[in-house]
Formats: structure tokens, C-alpha cells, sequence
């Protein structure tokens, strides 16, 4: 009685693994997981303390979400995005944008369909095609990780059903200009494909770059599936809210896909992000001064490797993708890390980089003393390596 072969094919994730690391190596820093140094606005314990009240919120709600919640998302979408819902589009509320990821794969795709990932690639991204039974088609990109339209072009075949872009970026930091996401979203017109556009860190941009939606674009509304989260921007990752801007023709199989995981997302989340919506982008703005002052002296430490050490520019999200001088692997240098130096990382081969040594450094979620301190054992464990 051996487990499914489908999951056997499937990466295992890797976040658990560095957290075991970590807890057998006490008083190591974490550079790894994505996430925020905040928590939710007042707001969102304000609308927590009132769901209590109403004992009809103990059952379960529509599939799609709750009304408050889908107004106060419908309002956003308008005013930051500039999508707006038509007749041709539907807003669903899921657990989380991964959900929302895995809704749009099993709707649109049968056993054996590719979608396309630009690389490095999302690692959950991979892992949900996989777990569908289709074919995960990794295309290259630039030297500073922006996408290739020809490659993207070429690796289309009859069997494609989508591709897929991530901007802001994980794990590069990488923002894609409004001028590559609209000859995509075009090119998906076109050639009849869909576009999914994750923007789980649309509020994370620095040095000017600005976050563009694609589901904004006229004509978009019929091919475009836009992927939101509350995770990073209201400090919001344990409550599991997100949402998605669907064709209209895919909402049915999506409420059928959401129905038998999930039911509904967990109405107490949703009343909480109903909070957290009042708060509005001004709340993750003012965080983001931290962020922004963590960032800098990242930077300003990282540059001083020399050659040993090779960044793309990252003007988005809270990552930093970098290429170290080592014939290690980049597991072997995150062990290193660990046991030796007191710092963790990710390793770039669980993002599809398996060609020298890559490392994704997260500073969402330190302090400006714990960053220090973080960064200043990365760069000591990277010198310390063989060349």
C-alpha cells in the first residue's frame, strides 16, 4: 500500500525543513520565511469582538465569500488596482491565495496541460501543478530576472493553458514593467490562453517601481485571473484570507473546487480582513517605512561581498535573489549556515535554480537590530566558504 505516485513526483516544502534546522540549532536567525514583522491593524480585533455577537456566524456562509468582505474587496480592486468587475468577471474570497492558485489550476486545466512558470519559479506553484497531474513548463528569464516575451513565446505548445507572473516577485524581489505584463497579457489573448497574475506583494515596491495589475487592461476581464492575499500587506498570514478576479465561465467549477476543500473560508477571517480593509493601504504603507529602512542596510552590507557574491536588482517584495562564488550546493551552504554561523536561509534549487549556488534572504519580518545581526552572520558564514 504505497502513497499516490502523483504526490511522490511533488517537491517536498522546504520551509518546514529549515524551520527543523533551525530548531536544532538554537539561536540561529531566520533570513528565510516570507513573512511580515507586523501584525493586523486594531480594526481587524475590533470586527473580531463583534462576529461573537451574531450567532448566525457560527454557520457556514457562501462559498464565494461573505457580502461585507466582497464590497470592501470590490471597493479596493477599483480604487488601488483599477479593476473594476464587470458582467464578465467574478470575485471569489478563498483561504489564501495558494488556494486561490490551486482553485485556478484544477478549473482551468485536465491531466497532462501545461502552464507555464517563468524561472526561478514560486515553489507552490510548482508543487499545485504537479499535484493536478499537469505539466509545470519553467521558462527562463533575463539576467535581472525580467521576462523573456520571446522565450514565453516559444514554449507554447497545444497543450498550454496559462502563464503564469508574479510581480512583485518571490523569490526574486523583481518587479515586471507594465509594458511586460501587457504584451503577456496580450499574448495570452491571442493565442487563447489565460494569464495568471499573482500579486500577493502589490504594496511592497521601492526606489520608484511601481506595481502594475494586468486585470486592469481593457479586454483583459475574459482571460486574466488576478491572485490577491492579506497575508503580507495587513499582516494577516496565520488568518488565511485572499481573493481572486475570475472569468465569469470559470466561477462555477471554482465554487465546486472551494465547496469540497473548504466550504467557505473561515468566516471569522473573513470578518477580520473586513477590519483589516478599513484600515486601508495606508496601514501597510507606514509599516513599510520599516521595511524600506531593513532593506537599505541589507543592501548596503550585501554589497560590500565583492565577487563573491552576484544580486540582480529587487525593487519589490521583501527578497533579495543572490548567486554565491561556492562549488557548494546552495543546501549544503544553508546547513552551513545554520550549524555554523547561526543564520538561515532558503536554498535556491527549491525554486528551480540547480545550476550553481543560489540563496533567497527574506527581511520582511526583522527588526533593524535583528537584521543587522542576521545579515552580518551571512556575510561572515559566505566569506568563510571555499571558493
Amino acid at each position: 500500500m504505497q502513497p499516490s505516485l502523483r504526490l511522490q513526483a511533488v517537491q517536498s516544502p522546504i520551509i518546514p525543513v529549515v524551520a527543523e534546522l533551525i530548531r536544532q540549532n538554537p539561536g540561529t536567525i531566520s533570513l528565510g520565511q516570507g513573512v511580515v514583522y507586523y501584525g493586523p491593524p486594531p480594526q481587524a480585533m475590533e470586527q473580531v469582538a463583534a462576529f461573537a455577537a451574531d450567532p448566525e456566524n457560527h454557520k457556514y456562509k457562501a462559498v464565494h465569500g461573505i457580502p461585507e468582505l466582497l464590497a470592501a474587496i470590490e471597493a479596493k480592486l477599483s480604487a488601488e488596482n483599477d479593476i473594476r468587475l464587470t458582467p464578465e468577471s467574478r470575485l471569489v474570497v478563498t483561504a489564501g491565495s495558494n488556494m486561490a492558485f490551486m482553485n485556478a489550476v484544477l478549473a482551468i486545466a485536465d491531466p497532462g496541460d501545461e502552464l507555464m512558470l517563468l524561472s526561478p519559479f514560486y515553489f507552490n506553484h510548482e508543487m499545485a501543478i504537479t499535484m493536478a497531474n499537469c505539466r509545470p513548463v519553467i521558462v527562463p528569464t533575463d539576467g535581472n530576472y525580467q521576462p523573456r516575451i520571446d522565450a514565453i513565446e516559444a514554449a507554447i505548445t497545444p497543450r498550454t493553458r496559462a502563464i503564469v507572473t508574479i510581480s512583485p516577485n518571490n523569490p526574486t524581489g523583481a518587479v515586471y514593467s507594465r509594458e511586460s505584463l501587457t504584451q503577456i497579457n496580450r499574448l495570452c489573448a491571442e493565442r487563447r490562453l489565460y494569464h495568471i497574475s499573482d500579486e500577493a506583494y502589490e504594496c511592497f515596491t521601492y526606489d520608484g517601481a511601481t506595481h502594475f495589475s494586468p486585470g486592469s487592461l481593457p479586454g483583459a476581464q475574459g482571460h486574466t485571473i488576478s491572485l490577491f492575499s492579506l497575508s503580507k500587506v495587513y499582516g494577516f498570514a496565520s488568518w488565511r484570507i485572499g481573493y481572486m478576479v475570475i472569468p465569469r465561465r470559470l466561477f462555477d467549477p471554482v465554487r465546486k473546487i472551494q465547496d469540497t476543500i473548504l466550504i467557505c473560508p473561515a468566516v471569522i477571517s473573513q470578518h477580520a480582513a473586513v477590519g483589516a480593509m478599513k484600515a486601508g493601504p495606508t496601514y501597510c504603507r507606514e509599516k513599510m517605512l520599516k521595511i524600506a529602512e531593513v532593506r537599505a542596510m541589507v543592501l548596503e552590507q550585501l554589497g560590500k561581498m565583492g565577487r563573491r557574491l552576484t544580486m540582480p536588482r529587487a525593487d519589490g517584495a521583501f527578497y533579495f535573489l543572490v548567486e554565491v562564488d561556492t562549488k557548494l550546493g546552495s543546501m549544503q551552504v544553508v546547513e552551513h549556515l545554520i550549524r555554523h554561523h547561526g543564520v538561515a536561509v532558503i536554498p535556491g534549487d527549491t525554486f528551480g535554480l540547480n545550476k550553481g549556488c543560489h540563496l533567497r534572504i527574506a527581511y520582511g519580518a526583522m527588526q533593524t537590530h535583528t537584521a543587522r545581526e542576521g545579515i552580518g552572520r551571512f556575510v561572515s558564514g559566505i566569506r568563510a566558504l571555499p571558493a
